[in-house]
């Protein structure tokens, strides 16, 4: 089948080696129990397998049957090769003045390294440019992307993309109707992004439950605005200013009002997530439309789909 222009085929990438220690209060555990709990997409018997194929080792050694683990030990998995799905690579120069660089990122295309991405990734793609990403969009999340080549412009701009940092973002986003939301009017959600249990990921950033349904590793004060553009038969047509810039923000805060983004495979409306889900899984239109930080101001409009009135 002919592969669609701008778009990179799916392909095999030359594997990847991660390497971890273990903590002080980690130690007597066996190996596979251990990875089983940090990669929580595989199973204690799949890693007793890798363990036993030779993927796995302790220290620099190789391993070829299970092992109890000590304070200290470093363990390297040595993942081979795995297919890549097919991403667009191909994107739209918004601003591009030899340092810093602005896209607009195509919905689909990773920003770095994650969820089964090593090689099909912005960075890789950019790595002849000599540009890198300043921060990271979520994949089907399309709109502004700011890059830069100088180390000391990435740093500056990282900083500005921090809570605090003074950088002004402003997103697009259809979504399930928010009641109480009128034409002209805007309505602040301030709630915390929280770090709670997922059987896939072990940890996931979603929305703070209504009634506790776990433990909650980790909380973020996170601060959305929202304002009607558009409503329709099918939901909101919203734009949302964030300052704070949390892990899927808008997503969870959209989740935790009871109007989750339309299509949003993960984040539903009371507040749960998809235990079948990650956060790299798509369906949900959210696109980054403007952004004003010290090198400038940029402006994006979206392409949505027309959505029935």
């Amino acid at each position: 089948m002919t592969q669609p222009v701008g778009w990179r085929r799916a392909a095999f990438n030359q594997g990847w080696v991660y390497r971890t220690r273990i903590g002080v209060d980690e130690g007597g555990e066996w190996l596979s129990a251990w990875m089983a709990k940090r990669y929580r997409h595989s199973s204690q018997s799949v890693w007793l397998g890798r363990i036993e194929r030779g993927e796995l080792s302790r220290n620099d050694a190789p391993l070829a049957g299970d092992v109890e683990l000590e304070v200290g030990d470093r363990i390297s998995w040595r993942r081979p090769p795995w297919l890549e799905e097919d991403i667009p690579d191909r994107w739209e120069t918004i601003h591009d003045d030899g340092d810093l660089l602005v896209i607009n990122k195509p919905s689909g295309l990773p920003v770095i390294p994650g969820g089964g991405f090593l090689r099909h990734t912005l960075a890789a793609l950019l790595e002849p440019t000599g540009a890198r990403p300043v921060h990271r969009l979520g994949r089907y999340t399309s709109g502004l992307q700011v890059c830069a080549r100088r180390p000391e412009t990435r740093a500056d701009l990282s900083r500005q993309f921090l809570p605090g940092g003074g950088c002004r973002k402003i997103y697009r986003a259809w979504a399930h109707r928010v009641e109480g939301l009128v034409p002209g009017r805007t309505m602040a959600v301030e709630s915390d992004v929280v770090e709670r249990r997922h059987p896939l990921t072990g940890w996931i950033w979603g929305p703070d439950p209504e009634l506790p349904d776990g433990p909650i590793r980790r909380r973020l004060p996170a601060s959305s605005r929202l304002r009607l553009l558009k409503r329709s038969s099918q939901g909101d047509l919203l734009e949302v200013m964030i300052t704070t810039g949390r892990p899927h923000q808008i997503r969870i805060h959209l989740a935790q009002i009871g109007s989750p983004l339309l299509g949003d495979p993960l984040y539903r409306a009371d507040r749960s997530v998809d235990p079948f889900t990650t956060p790299g899984d798509g369906g949900y239109l959210l696109h980054a439309s403007f952004l004003e930080m010290s090198k400038g101001c940029f402006h994006c409009p979206e392409r949505f789909p027309v959505l029935d009135s």
